[in-house]
């Protein structure tokens, strides 16, 4: 990830409802959630929280498939990692690898799971 990808992405991070709906993805896992329930467990009405979810989208942030007439939002959990790395690659003064047990331990086992 270079600097304007991850400057991007934490905009698209940097407003509340953003946050809370990209969390909730993050917790909904594989199953995902249809753009209704994002809405309805955030108490944002559709046509807001359908621009909030574009913007999380054109970010990277999360994908969309539409199962019938319902459209799945699922968060992109490769764009997460990008970010997390791109935060850490000059850690302790460009030796990564001593950051690496704060990582595994904090966030890199529970994203290996989903």
């Amino acid at each position: 990830m270079d600097t304007e990808c991850a400057l991007e992405t934490m905009m698209a991070l940097s407003q509340r409802t953003r946050l809370e709906a990209f969390r909730l993805l993050v917790r909904a896992g594989a199953k995902g959630l249809a753009a209704g329930e994002i809405g309805d467990q955030l108490g944002v009405v559709q046509n807001t929280m359908s621009a909030h979810l574009a913007i999380l989208k054109n970010a990277g942030l999360i994908r969309r498939e539409r199962q019938s007439r319902v459209i799945r939002y699922y968060a992109n959990y490769q764009a997460m990692r990008g970010l997390l790395g791109f935060l850490m690659e000059d850690c302790c003064g460009g030796r990564p690898e001593l950051c690496d047990p704060l990582f595994d331990e904090s966030v890199g086992e529970r994203l290996e799971h989903v």
